[in-house]
């Protein structure tokens, strides 16, 4: 397992501050972001030499059928695309689109490309890959471009109370 790391001066983010808060053994894994990059999670994966099955992604989805956006989080492998239709299921909802960008930046309160499943401004139910259980230790966003954290997928499900399902292709 990873061991905890301490907060380090100028790379506190909401997500470093849950992990430390409760304890949870973890790694910062910075990487030099590449603003030319085009798939933020395949960056973050070539530039720190992790094969991309154990890298994740935060997404954010809206689940409304109409009305107030009724927002939720599917976390995937960054190798895999999130499917839509199986989020919807694992969250018991009729359909699932991608959220708009500015509104999952304003939910989350972190910038799309560093969206963290951790520590976000207004906590969202959330599902993560069954995939990710297949791995000792997953990456995800620590809560900016250039900034992952890794942990123990059952850590990370624990933090967000998260429900597992299959909802990668």
């Amino acid at each position: 397992m990873a061991k905890k790391q301490a907060r380090t001066q100028g790379s506190g983010t909401p997500a470093i501050e849950v992990l430390t808060a409760a304890g949870v053994a973890h790694t910062l894994r910075p990487y030099t972001h590449d603003p030319r990059a085009v798939s933020y999670g395949l960056e973050a994966a070539e530039a720190l030499g992790v094969a991309p099955a154990r890298v994740f992604k935060t997404l954010v989805v809206d689940t409304a059928t109409g009305g107030r956006p009724a927002l939720a989080v599917g976390v995937v492998p960054v190798s895999r695309q999130l499917d839509l239709k199986a989020v919807a299921a694992a969250l018991g909802a009729k359909r699932a689109v991608m959220a708009d960008p500015a509104v999952a930046s304003r939910s989350s309160g972190y910038v799309v490309g560093g969206i963290s499943p951790l520590g976000q401004r207004t906590p969202l139910p959330t599902v993560i890959d069954v995939s990710a259980r297949d791995h000792a230790t997953v990456l995800v966003s620590a809560g900016r471009r250039g900034l992952d954290v890794e942990l123990a997928p059952t850590d990370l499900a624990a933090l967000l109370d998260a429900t597992w399902a299959e909802i990668s292709r």
